[in-house]
């Protein structure tokens, strides 16, 4: 995976250069074209010039190499990555006792809310970074996602929750959008596979929202079917703030101990150069290295008279770009590319749909089964939580390995992971002890995360380079929208 996603990182958002606008003659050696970079702009791009100073940047960046910032930054990152999955998962762990408190006539509503706070949050933040710069937004997301589920933990009533588990999952939708982009902005491409990497932290980041569930929901709220007070009921609360606590100690660490530098192409957009070349060198400085780019460089490439795109409407227009129709056209340009597009859709919508409604009801299922068979107990049903979250951090590792493997590859893991997914599913309504379906469920649970490890990255690699920003928006939404008709199922 390491090779395609090297390839992925080197064109991300540059899909090329104009022979008018990105002659590179005269530059130093490290920073002259090379055929990693050698594409073709579509038709229609914003600003060319933009385009190829991005070219320039990548350059310096892969110049600069990987080093004690981008490590450090990797580090921090990975917050981002685990408040994606953590604050979901605690939607999930309160649904049954927030249900059994406040007695509300259509509990769904609460995945509902959750996940308009994720579409709301993904569109503004990625929007935003473009407009009011990455840093912010990459110190705000965890921010605004702690500060919310701290006072979430006070709900007097379910559409309370509702609202609070909103605000907090905008904040939790903006973090992949900024965070991987100020990722990859700063990595070089030899190291492109450490995005992959990342998805540890989703696995991980259940079994510690589980854990700390354990105690807190076994034992400090009510039982199935007895009469549920706040008194009786405050586990759930607990729970909140501790998870709440723990993401403001993540925003704190971001924000007080790790200096993150704005993003250089953030800089760059904005006719900032100087700043974006005085970046490129502290990253280097920090790194214990040297880098060649003056902003000669960068003003090279400018024709006479040329005046930088920098206001805000410039910068939604660019984002705006992804969705263009002229790009969705391309991704159906042939039957080949069609088919796979319009698959990855429907892939990508399926997972909208059934993600939430698995992980939203699944202790819940596991209760009223359990209750069924005798021992449906809340402490019962959270460990039985954590025994499969558990299960999810080797399928997420096994599944980086497989898709190296020249017997299986991306297809092969992708399909076989899939077929395997869905059989142990289907296999749980045949359960007839509690074993049996906690046995199903952490066999469900491993080959998923394979399945999403392996989907995560071959994703992008599907879509032609100029096209993969408007592939990749297309799919995010397939899901998001999904997500949000989920809680019409039930």
């Amino acid at each position: 995976m390491a090779s395609s996603l090297k390839q992925q990182g080197s064109n991300h958002d540059l899909q090329g250069k104009d022979d008018s606008t990105a002659n590179h003659e005269g530059l130093p050696a490290s920073l002259s074209s090379s055929t990693e970079d050698v594409t073709i702009i579509p038709k229609g791009v914003l600003d060319p010039v933009y385009e190829a100073k991005a070219i320039i940047l990548n350059r310096a960046i892969r110049e600069v190499g990987m080093g004690r910032y981008q490590w450090e930054l990797f580090f921090v990152i990975g917050f981002g990555w685990a408040s994606d999955n953590l604050w979901p998962i605690v939607t999930s762990l309160i649904f049954t006792p927030v249900a059994n408190e406040f007695l509300p006539k259509r509990p769904p509503l609460l995945t509902l809310a959750q996940n308009i706070g994720l579409l709301g949050g993904a569109m503004f933040w990625g929007f935003g970074c473009d407009i009011f710069g990455r840093r912010w937004a990459f110190n705000l997301t965890l921010g605004l996602t702690a500060v919310w589920g701290l006072i979430a933990a006070g709900a007097p009533n379910f559409a309370a929750i509702g609202i609070f588990a909103a605000f907090w999952s905008f904040g939790v939708g903006g973090n992949l959008p900024v965070d991987s982009a100020i990722f990859l902005e700063f990595l070089p491409a030899t190291h492109q596979y450490l995005l992959t990497i990342l998805s540890i932290d989703w696995a991980i980041a259940q079994v510690i929202a589980t854990l700390i569930a354990w105690p807190l929901l076994g034992n400090l709220t009510c039982q199935e079917g007895e009469t549920c007070s706040r008194s009786k009921n405050m586990g759930w609360r607990y729970f909140v703030i501790t998870v709440g606590g723990l993401t403001l100690i993540m925003f704190i660490i971001r924000f007080v101990f790790f200096t993150i530098y704005e993003s250089p192409k953030y800089l760059m957009s904005k006719g900032r150069d100087e700043e974006a070349v005085k970046v490129i060198h502290e990253v280097a400085r920090r790194n214990g290295t040297t880098s060649s780019l003056t902003i000669e460089d960068l003003k090279a490439v400018e024709p006479e008279g040329y005046v930088a795109h920098t206001d805000a409407a410039t910068a939604v227009k660019r984002n705006l770009e992804k969705v263009d129709l002229s790009h969705i056209r391309a991704l159906f340009a042939t039957r080949t590319l069609g088919l796979s597009t319009g698959l990855i859709m429907f892939v990508w919508a399926l997972i909208g749909l059934a993600y939430p409604l698995y992980n939203a009801f699944l202790p819940y299922i596991q209760a009223t089964r359990g209750a069924d068979f005798g021992d449906g107990s809340t402490y019962l049903t959270y460990r039985n939580s954590l025994i499969i979250a558990v299960l999810g951090v080797p399928g997420a590792l096994l599944g980086g390995f497989l898709v190296e493997l020249p017997q299986m590859g991306r297809k092969g893991t992708l399909a076989a992971s899939t077929v395997l997914t869905g059989v142990f599913l289907y296999g749980s309504t045949t359960a007839v002890t509690s074993n049996s379906l906690l046995g199903w469920n952490c066999a469900f649970s491993f080959f998923s995360n394979i399945m999403y490890a392996v989907l995560y990255g071959f994703t992008p690699e599907l879509f032609p380079t100029p096209q993969r920003g408007t592939g990749n928006a297309l799919a995010a939404t397939c899901n998001r929208v999904f997500g949000i008709m989920a809680v019409s199922v039930p």
